[in-house]
């Protein structure tokens, strides 16, 4: 009579496993492991926690066995988890040093603390085996657009019920004045997973640019088959937004395809974030023509573009400066984080104004260093002569042709530009001593007496010093912080050189050091080895 009421508790163990695995979403073993689990903690309680006990459920017929482990050594010293050899091999002849030999115990009955205790373990095991599961299911869909239904809000963070987990939009993840009560569905995009002591933590947010870049694709299909590419995308979420959009077929216009018919598209977007205007840019390859677009609605007169810190200068009419600017320097913000270029507005009458300068302090130069007066300085000038060098070594007949100079004045002009620079290098010179710069520095073809005097200042004495130096250490770099650019100087910062010659006089040091080949020697070296490989 007995045996009918044992199966029908095996048959309720697994229904129960069943139907714990599907409810939670996690796999039937983790549940029986679970039980497996709880039924050995209340065993160690019956039998002593000494004791090395193992509880296994058969998957199949429900049926539980409870074993005591005894480990097989020569000598016992802990009767409760060994035995002898002798011993183990009268109850199992094959038993070896080492070999486990299961001792079967009678079923445990489950007193009412044991039964709260084994309870407690299942669910613990149960939960860990849930936040394990979310977490993998949820780890690969960062970058994705999730639906769900508000579920709470506490102190402005939104707790968001995705039907098999959990995600949390943050009150700073929020668009500004959009609430959201309990029951409301929700659209966010998942941009960080992580596993945390509670469990792991979907972050969403509906103010990540990338957010705007995902409805998109998911209101056009030009997007989402690929054919028109969201290239970046710059956000005042709730305010305004640019996005730049490329296509890779000729025929299809990527900002006609973004507005849609009568801007049907477009407006799907800005309605879901609560009326946020968006700027859409046809993306170019030339930086200059991609700002000018990016600057709309303003229109743009001249650019002037400094690749190297990633600077360029934008002048516009007096009259559009504020519409370039925007409301709180909106506009011109959104397009440098669009362009990833740093932007600087001027206006037409700030140009002319700066341009002026420039020319008076050119002129200036002339009449310092050639000893001229400022008629013949001013010419000089405008004819697009910048600094004394080019005078010096020009040829002849260039400032000859000058309207106004014969080529008696012009011989007289390079000799008083070639003799200025003559004193200014001795002087240089007598500076580079000073800061105790090596005389073998003065050795590598292309080091300046300006530039010696550069690196003295800067602590950089010898040949070893500048072959250790980076490029970056002699023209300084750029740094992004908070978004903006923050320039940092270099040794010859304030000198008119270029990556590409710094980079190949730190070379030249590097080889005089014989840190590196000559580039003949290594070229030498190269088809021997291939050679040799041959």
């Amino acid at each position: 009579m007995a045996e009918p009421a044992v199966s029908a508790n095996r048959l309720e163990l697994l229904q129960i496993a069943d139907a714990v695995a599907r409810e939670k979403s996690i796999d039937k073993s983790v549940v029986l492991q679970a039980m497996e689990e709880a039924i050995t903690k209340a065993a160690k309680a019956r039998y002593g926690q000494e004791n090395e006990i193992r509880a296994e459920i058969d998957p199949r017929s429900g049926e539980t066995r409870l074993n005591r482990l005894l480990l097989v050594v020569e000598k016992v010293e802990n009767e409760a988890t060994e035995i002898s050899l002798a011993e183990a091999n009268r109850r199992n002849p094959a038993a070896t040093l080492g070999d486990f030999i299961a001792e079967p115990l009678p079923p445990v009955d489950f007193g009412r603390i044991a039964a709260q205790n084994a309870k407690q373990v299942i669910v613990q095991k149960v939960r860990d085996a849930e936040r394990d599961r979310m977490y993998d299911e949820y780890k690969d869909r960062i970058g994705e657009i999730v639906h769900g239904a508000v579920k709470r809000v506490e102190y402005g963070n939104v707790i968001v019920d995705l039907g098999r987990g959990e995600g949390i939009v943050r009150r700073d993840e929020s668009l500004p004045r959009e609430t959201f009560r309990t029951g409301d569905r929700i659209r966010a995009y998942v941009y960080d997973v992580r596993r945390e002591q509670r469990g792991p933590q979907i972050f969403l947010s509906r103010t990540h640019p990338e957010f705007m870049a995902r409805l998109f694709g998911q209101e056009v299909p030009e997007i989402y088959d690929g054919v028109v590419e969201v290239v970046s995308v710059a956000r005042d979420p709730g305010s305004r937004a640019k996005i730049a959009v490329r296509s890779k077929d000729g025929s299809i216009d990527p900002v006609g395809a973004c507005v849609g018919m009568r801007g049907s598209r477009v407006q799907a977007v800005v309605n879901e974030l609560q009326g946020e205007k968006i700027d859409i840019i046809q993306w170019t390859p030339d930086v200059a023509s991609f700002v000018v677009n990016a600057l709309a609605p303003a229109e743009v007169t001249k650019v002037v573009l400094d690749e190297e810190a990633e600077r360029i200068e934008v002048v516009v009419p007096d009259e559009q400066l504020s519409l370039a600017i925007g409301r709180r320097g909106q506009n011109v913000r959104l397009a440098s984080q669009l362009t990833g270029w740093d932007i600087d507005i001027m206006t037409e009458a700030e140009e002319s104004e700066r341009r002026q300068k420039e020319f008076a302090a050119r002129t200036q130069r002339f009449i310092d260093a050639l000893d001229v007066d400022e008629t013949l300085a001013q010419l000089l000038a405008s004819e697009g002569f910048d600094t004394v060098e080019e005078v010096a070594y020009v040829e002849l007949r260039e400032i000859a042709s000058i309207e106004g100079l014969d080529e008696q004045t012009a011989e007289e002009l390079q000799n008083r530009a070639r003799e200025y620079l003559e004193r200014a290098a001795a002087e240089q010179d007598a500076r580079r001593k000073e800061l105790g710069v090596a005389d073998e520095l003065t050795e590598i073809e292309g080091l300046t007496p300006a530039m010696l005097v550069a690196l003295g200042e800067a602590g950089i004495l010898n040949v070893e010093d500048f072959a250790g130096c980076a490029s970056d250490d002699l023209i300084g770099w750029t740094e992004r912080k908070n978004g903006e650019a923050v320039k940092h100087k270099g040794a010859f910062s304030d000198l008119d050189v270029s990556a590409e010659e710094a980079n190949r006089l730190i070379m030249s040091a590097r080889v005089r050091m014989g840190w590196i080949p000559a580039p003949e020697e290594a070229e030498v070296v190269a088809d021997a080895e291939a050679e040799a490989d041959a």
